[in-house]
Formats: structure tokens, C-alpha cells, sequence
């Protein structure tokens, strides 16, 4: 993997660079601190991801998302800011990021997210995650029976077939309870219907 990594703070470019190059599957790390030099960087490198603070100076991170993105960028975005904002995480969300992570990560959690996000997969922070559901009334509420299995499992991490086996109904239906499922939470892939359960400790309900 190529990553660069945007953040007004060289303190924490370096750190970051410092973590990510030890890895064997990350082949570089770019830097940059500003909007235009990160789109740049983004522009000569053509990097397979990008992390982005959301405060840069006086500039948003978001920018450079939005921009990339309005020039068919073929680039991951991924926010890693120490804002817990819902109102940042929905404009982020809005710009359909690849992944929202808070500074606070381990780096274990960052390499793991990085990689799952690498794979094609969204990864944004449970924590605001549950923010974003508790904002709601409770729309587990609106789960049927049927489907609240279906999200019980997903919790557990089972595929598709998995399910299927379990609740003796065919691939075909699991896949139209987990559409369900995302359209009534609000979520845009499995992965974070996971999170959620498992953030509200709802694998055992």
C-alpha cells in the first residue's frame, strides 16, 4: 500500500509515518499539511489511501476529499482526527469516507482498519456510530422478529450462507433481511451493522 498522510502537526506525520512503515504491506508513506499540497501529493503519488485530519489550520480536511472526489480521484479517504463531533461525522459520512477513526486508536485498531478499508470494506468509529444510532428513537425498534436474527448474527460476524444454515431460509432472503436491516438502522454496509450490534452489546438479545 502507498498512504499519505495529511495533518497540519509534523509531530504527528512523523508518528504516524514512523507506524505505518514498519508494516511489510505498506510500501510508503507521503506527508503533507495543507489542502493544496495534500491534492498534490494525492496527484503525483496516486496513493491507495489517504489519511486526512478534519483541522488543518484554518483549513478542513474535507476539502481535499471533496475536491479528489469531484476529479474521479481513484483513492480511499479516510478521516483521523480527534474530533468526536456528530455534525463532522455526517458531513464526513456525506462525502461517502472510506473510514472515520478517532486519534485515540491504538495502532493495532488503525493497522486493522486500514487493511480491512484496503479490502474494499468501510470502517468508521464504533463509538460514533452509537451516537449517530442513539440520535434516533431507537430504531432497533423497528427490526421484526426475523430480521432482528439476521442482526444478531451479523454481530457474530456470519456470511450470508452461515445464516442461511442457521435460520433454515435460503442465501437469497438473508440478503433481503440484511437490505433491511440497513435501511432501517441507517448504515451503509454489514460491517458497521457489526459494530453496532456489538457496540451495544445487542449479540445476545
Amino acid at each position: 500500500m502507498r498512504i499519505v498522510i495529511v495533518d497540519d502537526h509534523p509531530l504527528v506525520r512523523k508518528g504516524l509515518a514512523a507506524v505505518l512503515s514498519s508494516e511489510k504491506d505498506i510500501e510508503r508513506c507521503e506527508e503533507a499539511a495543507t489542502v493544496d499540497e495534500a491534492l498534490q501529493v494525492i496527484a503525483r503519488t496516486n496513493p491507495n489511501m489517504a489519511l486526512v485530519d478534519l483541522m488543518l489550520g484554518e483549513e478542513c480536511g474535507l476539502e481535499i476529499i471533496k475536491r479528489a472526489r469531484e476529479d474521479k480521484v481513484q483513492c480511499k479517504f479516510v478521516v483521523l482526527t480527534s474530533s468526536s463531533s456528530l455534525d463532522d461525522f455526517k458531513q464526513a459520512e456525506q462525502l461517502d469516507v472510506d473510514g472515520y477513526l478517532m486519534k485515540e486508536v491504538l495502532p493495532e485498531e488503525l493497522l486493522f482498519a486500514i487493511r480491512l478499508i484496503n479490502r474494499g470494506r468501510k470502517f468508521y468509529d464504533p463509538a460514533l456510530v452509537e451516537l449517530k444510532m442513539k440520535e434516533a428513537d431507537d430504531p432497533i425498534n423497528e427490526l421484526t422478529p426475523r430480521e432482528r436474527d439476521v442482526f444478531k448474527a451479523l454481530g457474530e460476524g456470519l456470511s450470508n450462507r452461515d445464516i442461511a444454515k442457521r435460520l433454515y431460509i435460503t442465501e437469497y432472503t438473508v440478503k433481503k433481511h440484511v437490505s433491511q436491516i440497513l435501511s432501517k438502522l441507517q448504515l451503509s454496509d454489514r460491517t458497521q451493522a457489526a459494530l453496532y450490534a456489538n457496540s451495544k452489546d445487542l449479540v445476545g438479545f
